[in-house]
């Protein structure tokens, strides 16, 4: 066996201005920071929003919900796609955007998913076979783009079975 044997990734992510979104990022973008600001985040104060637009062009907005008996709280991706997926389960979603606002309620805090919901972003790539955008808005106003997960987890745990 060799001695410097390596598996490498590359990934990145494109900035995108607010200029150069079409009017459904926009909306999504709106409604993923609506949502931020009706998070239930007594705890850490840390408010994230969702939104997604599903295939048919149906749009839906979900937040994180903590609970005092940690780690009974859930992310507002894994809210969001859930609940897509439970009433609309033949409804591939398209595009996912994340907005998080600061804990001192100065404006909006870079996020990205989380790796619980990474993986479950992952899940459905896999299931409908097709990325999902990931849109993630940052504090200067302009979002970073994931074409799909892979740029954010290289490594999935479904890549473990190939």
């Amino acid at each position: 066996m060799e001695k410097n044997r390596k598996i490498s990734s590359n990934s990145s992510l494109e900035i995108l201005l607010r200029e150069d979104l079409d009017a459904i990022r926009l909306n999504l973008v709106h409604l993923a920071r609506k949502a931020a600001d009706h998070a239930y985040a007594p705890y850490s104060n840390f408010r994230v929003g969702a939104a997604v637009v599903l295939e048919d062009g149906q749009t839906f907005w979900a937040n994180n919900q903590e609970n005092i008996c940690f780690p009974v709280g859930v992310c507002a991706e894994r809210i969001l796609l859930g609940y897509t997926h439970a009433n609309f389960p033949h409804l591939k979603p398209e595009i996912l955007v994340i907005a998080a606002l600061k804990s001192d309620n100065t404006g909006l805090a870079t996020v990205t998913p989380c790796g619980l919901c990474r993986q479950s972003i992952s899940e459905f790539e896999m299931k409908f076979k097709a990325p999902i955008e990931i849109l993630m808005c940052r504090p200067d106003e302009t979002l970073l783009r994931a074409e799909g997960i892979d740029q954010l987890l290289p490594y999935k745990f479904e890549d473990l079975n190939r």
